[in-house]
């Protein structure tokens, strides 16, 4: 997940508060929330199982086999992995006309060989990946086991997916497969990732990435002097494309740019054969985002030419413009069903809700304009992305509980309700 400070406030409608509430009362819905306290300790040993195995950026399979089984035994009616890895554990709703989702990914952002072994010290969980995003996986199984056992039906199916590829490279691009026809995937997404209970993502926040690679010939750098040099050209277009952003940036749609990763060359004393980097642009709007990304290729260009004007021997430079990630805005409405549900289940907790924006899975349904929110996973997380990462579970129940209310809420329950 990708954080963001963007936030506002949103108010509840009474009719979701008193639907919310209504639900909350149900025999059902109480039997439910008790099941889910008592589960906690099964969580956590969910938690340290998932957690142990690895599932790096394009390497998720072990994980999601043992992700499909656990959907198995906490009460999936069929099970079944799509071709791009998301594994779906279906519960058929009594008429199946819509299908709600109700998703965690799969995926860490670290890479393979990172220790995930989980270690213990106080109340505290530490390994990489411990609340990003495998809490959110056990929230999503928690949900599942307690419907079965409380024994709620719901009007809509319900799926409950490991979605493959969230992090980094990845791109989206497990919720990307899944709604490569909009019309076939579900037509609601739930999302748990992030921390604590208020933050609710309803807003898509957009961003396309490159890696630009500057290749020549290379050679030594006082016999081949006079060659065009990628690293030369590189220093260049980052400063034409700074000069431009920047301007760019200072007003207008809140847009950010950042060059990530830079390498290349062989020695010190060696032009280098190619030299690259990796850019991140992002924005609110789309706009926004295409414009940036338009001034950037441009001084990739104009880098490009500038060296190549400056050689005194040899073959001119050459530019790869790899887009690497491409990852869609968009804007929730906080007066859609989805939403106001999420707001109502997060305040029947003692919690305000605020939307945020954010770039999480649900940035591909928001895109399409299909309901969409990420909510977070609950306890105390600190450290994501981080090797130092840990989590505690403070009130980690309460986060399955909420995430049970609202998929219900959403699902519909018939005459469950009083």
């Amino acid at each position: 997940m990708s954080h963001t400070n963007i936030s506002v406030q949103a108010a509840v409608s009474p009719d979701y508060a008193r639907e919310v509430r209504n639900l909350a009362a149900n025999p059902l819905v109480r039997t439910s929330f008790q099941i889910i306290e008592g589960l906690d300790e099964w969580a956590l040993e969910r938690l340290v199982e998932l957690n142990e195995i690895p599932a790096p950026p394009f390497m998720e399979e072990a994980r999601g086999r043992r992700f499909a089984e656990l959907l198995a035994e906490c009460g999936a009616d069929s099970v079944w992995t799509d071709a791009e890895g998301n594994v779906f554990g279906l519960r058929r709703g009594r008429d199946g006309e819509r299908t709600v989702a109700l998703g965690g990914h799969l995926d860490t952002v670290f890479p393979e060989g990172t220790d995930v072994t989980v270690r213990q010290r106080g109340d505290k969980l530490f390994a990489p990946g411990i609340g990003d995003d495998t809490r959110g996986l056990v929230v999503v199984l928690a949900v599942l086991r307690a419907m079965a056992e409380a024994g709620i039906e719901t009007e809509d199916d319900i799926v409950f997916v490991g979605v493959v590829g969230e992090e980094g490279l990845g791109d989206l691009r497990g919720m990307k497969h899944i709604y490569r026809d909009p019309e076939g995937g579900p037509d609601a997404w739930i999302e748990v990732d992030g921390g604590g209970l208020a933050g609710l993502v309803a807003m898509g926040l957009g961003s396309v990435r490159y890696r630009i690679t500057f290749k020549g010939p290379g050679g030594h750098s006082w016999g081949a002097f006079g060659l065009a040099n990628p690293a030369h050209a590189m220093s260049r277009a980052v400063r034409h494309f700074q000069d431009a952003a920047d301007t760019l940036t200072r007003s207008g749609p809140r847009t950010s740019y950042n060059v990530g990763r830079i390498a290349g060359g062989a020695s010190v004393n060696s032009i280098p054969a190619e030299s690259w980097m990796e850019v991140d642009m992002r924005s609110v709007s789309p706009e926004s985002l295409a414009r940036i990304e338009e001034v950037f290729l441009a001084a990739m260009d104009r880098a490009l030419e500038e060296e190549n004007d400056l050689r005194r021997d040899g073959p001119p430079l050459t530019v790869e413009k790899l887009k690497i990630g491409d990852r869609p805005s968009g804007e929730g409405d906080a007066n859609a069903p989805l939403v106001q549900r999420a707001l109502a289940a997060t305040a029947h907790f003692g919690v305000r809700g605020r939307l945020r924006r954010s770039s999480t899975d649900s940035n591909i349904p928001i895109a399409l304009g299909i309901p969409a929110v990420t909510i977070g996973r609950g306890g105390v997380g600190v450290g994501a992305h981080s090797p130092g990462e840990y989590w505690v579970n403070v009130d980690g129940h309460l986060a399955i509980q909420r995430a049970l209310l609202l998929v219900v809420a959403e699902a519909g329950v018939g005459g469950l309700v009083p």
